[in-house]
């Protein structure tokens, strides 16, 4: 009897031994994974408002400055527009760019190849792009910065937003705002130096005022400026030799626009040897520094802005 008990005790063992692994497997069976919901943002722009799905991979970009603001970011953008000298990149960009299709230039865009590019997302600038927006729209959420010239940060934070990649974009503004106060400190005295700019460009003189790319960091860093360039507008254009003396400051830096013809770097030699050039104090004093026309003005985005502080970091550190 107790064998005839014992047999059956194994057998119920068993029994639930075998449940429990049946059990177990069927635990072991992968849920059905839901299909992710794609995220979508609204972003408010010079062109109204444009809905973006998930976040942006193929990005076609229609401004210089906003090009490097893309690479700051760590996106690579499919397209680009050319930068206005270079072949067809800046030198300071050129390796990040290898695999980067030219869609004209920023005045020039080449629609037909942006829409080859297959792009999710467009950026561009209402000042340089306006007429073909609506073009643009059709190919892909496009997004339009009002402006350039002036505040560049403006434009790099709506650029941020547009990619999905806004605490990037605040961390790279905190990096240049820290940047900028070390050396507000490094300088010290040295920012009551009123500081001159003047351009050269083929058939063109300008003294460059506070809105401009290299004039709003000047302000950042809270230098002076003589008294004419201490305005908040563009630049004095189409400046004759007569205005010369406008030019005066304590300290005087000059950046020559040359495409490579040569006009450009002709006309600086011609008014760098002028007389009245040589007159100035800050000339008599030998505080005139040329600088690179890409870094100091014409790419305009935050790459440059840095680039712009090792110089001024270099030269201001001899003064």
């Amino acid at each position: 009897m107790k064998k005839l008990f014992s047999f059956f005790s194994i057998l119920a063992l068993l029994f639930l031994a075998a449940c429990g692994g049946a059990e177990e497997k069927t635990t072991e069976k992968p849920e059905t994974e839901k299909p992710k919901e794609e995220t979508s943002y609204t972003i408010e722009h010079a062109m109204g408002s444009t809905t973006i799905k998930g976040t942006p991979e193929r990005v076609v970009i229609l401004t210089n400055e906003g090009t490097e603001a893309l690479l700051a970011m760590g996106v690579t953008p499919v397209g680009a527009v050319k930068s206005f000298t270079g072949d067809p990149w800046y030198d300071h960009i050129a390796s990040q760019l290898k695999d980067t299709q030219v869609v004209g230039v920023e005045s020039e865009v080449n629609v037909e190849a942006i829409a080859a590019l297959k792009p999710d997302l467009i950026i561009g600038n209402k000042m340089r792009q306006e007429k073909i927006y609506d073009q643009l729209n059709s190919i892909a959420p496009t997004v339009f910065a009002e402006t350039l010239r002036g505040d560049w940060k403006t434009n790099f934070t709506l650029y941020s937003q547009a990619l999905n990649k806004e605490e990037e974009g605040k961390q790279i503004l905190a990096d240049y705002d820290a940047r900028i106060a070390d050396l507000k400190e490094k300088f010290g005295d040295k920012l009551n130096m009123k500081v001159s700019m003047v351009r050269f460009m083929a058939g063109e003189v300008r003294i460059y005022h506070k809105d401009t790319f290299s004039g709003v960091i000047l302000n950042d860093l809270g230098f002076a400026r003589p008294e004419s360039q201490n305005v908040d507008d563009f630049a004095e254009r189409n400046v004759t030799k007569e205005r010369i003396p406008a030019m005066e400051g304590d300290i005087l830096f000059y950046f020559t626009y040359e495409t490579g013809d040569g006009k450009g770097s002709e006309l600086e030699k011609e008014w760098i040897a002028d007389p009245l050039f040589k007159n100035l104090e800050v000339a008599k004093k030998g505080n005139v520094h040329k600088v690179d026309d890409v870094i100091w003005n014409t790419a305009g985005g935050v790459l440059a802005a840095n680039l712009m502080l090792d110089d001024m970091e270099e030269i201001f550190s001899k003064q």
